[in-house]
């Protein structure tokens, strides 16, 4: 890995990682896919962090999602924050679901909404890795608390909330049980905010400290088009000149597609899936904000329409990956197949 770690030695999530830390799968795995929701509280985000001014009246429409994808076979994880984890509606909406295995939960640490408040509110702090250790640590052990007590089960999935990890993040999270992080959102940068820099991250698991046992399962982000090939390099020489990669997407030669239903279109998505199968890549990571389930709280589905367009996105994509045979996969057998 590229040399981020602390003078304590300790591994550094931000690191980029080599082809010899990559995750080997046992074989017959792959490929296989995992639906990701960062389960959240509503606040306008258009506006400054605030640690009191946000609403949960979304929650009890992630019932609705559960029983659509139960429908498929397929069983969310939930990456679920402190005021979400607080909200008795929680359990009623999910508790029996995630009690008989058909959908699962994980940790999702929104820092300015989590106890202990110690620190300002503010952009950079929003970053949890950016935080004192001491203070990042605390408020991950209260959160992975609350969700235990909560759910009566132990996560072993953890994202920062806006991909938000540090120098001290991968021993905080091996100290608390986790096996998995998903927070690097590959080929990202959000430098620019005083956040990490995923540009260069690839989107195949990889290692973040073996000893423990603790691997990084990162968002799928596919490059696609003729050129996809030279993405790595060629997307991210042309920041200076973002109406060019408008003309190379619309080309045909070269776009960056994330895999979610937020902001992108399905037609996309599914060369994005076929880009991954392409790479053979193991594990597909698709991702949403669970307040998208509930018109009016995201940019993403401000009307009944736009949820429904979001619902038909999901469905295209499901068909588009059985008839892929890509089966969907527990965080378990995910953890179980992962070899040195």
């Amino acid at each position: 890995m590229t040399n981020l770690a602390d003078p304590q030695g300790d591994p550094d999530i931000r690191a980029a990682p080599g082809p010899a830390d990559h995750v080997q799968f046992a074989p017959g795995f792959g490929p296989r896919f995992v639906v990701t929701v960062d389960t959240e509280e509503e606040f306008d985000w258009s506006k400054p962090f605030d640690r009191y001014g946000h609403t949960l009246s979304h929650v009890p429409w992630l019932g609705r999602f559960q029983a659509f994808c139960e429908n498929l076979g397929i069983a969310p994880v939930y990456l679920v924050d402190y005021p979400v984890a607080c909200d008795a509606r929680m359990i009623d909406a999910l508790g029996p679901a995630v009690a008989q295995g058909r959908a699962e939960i994980g940790v999702q640490l929104h820092p300015w909404v989590s106890p202990p408040h110690e620190e300002d509110v503010n952009v950079p702090n929003s970053y949890a890795g950016n935080l004192p250790p001491a203070l990042e640590r605390a408020k991950f052990d209260t959160l992975r608390r609350t969700i235990e007590a909560a759910f009566g089960r132990t996560p072993l999935i953890y994202r920062a909330g806006r991909y938000g990890v540090g120098a001290h993040t991968a021993r905080i999270l091996a100290d608390g049980g986790m096996r998995i992080d998903t927070s690097v959102r590959a080929r990202f940068d959000y430098t620019g905010e005083d956040g990490p820099n995923f540009r260069d991250h690839p989107v195949h698991p990889w290692w973040i400290d073996r000893a423990a046992g603790l691997f990084e399962l990162p968002l799928s982000t596919l490059y696609c088009g003729l050129l996809r090939r030279q993405g790595s390099w060629l997307y991210h020489a042309l920041w200076r000149v973002p109406r060019m990669r408008g003309v190379l997407a619309r080309l045909g030669l070269l776009e960056r597609v994330p895999l979610t239903p937020e902001g992108v279109d399905a037609r996309a998505a599914l060369r994005a899936i076929d880009a991954a199968l392409a790479d053979r890549l193991p594990v597909l990571v698709f991702s949403f904000h669970s307040p998208s389930l509930c018109p009016g709280h995201t940019p993403y589905v401000r009307d009944e329409a736009a949820l429904h367009q979001l619902y038909a996105w999901w469905r295209l994509v499901f068909a588009h990956l059985r008839e892929r045979g890509v089966r969907p996969a527990s965080i378990a057998e995910i953890v179980t197949a992962a070899q040195g």
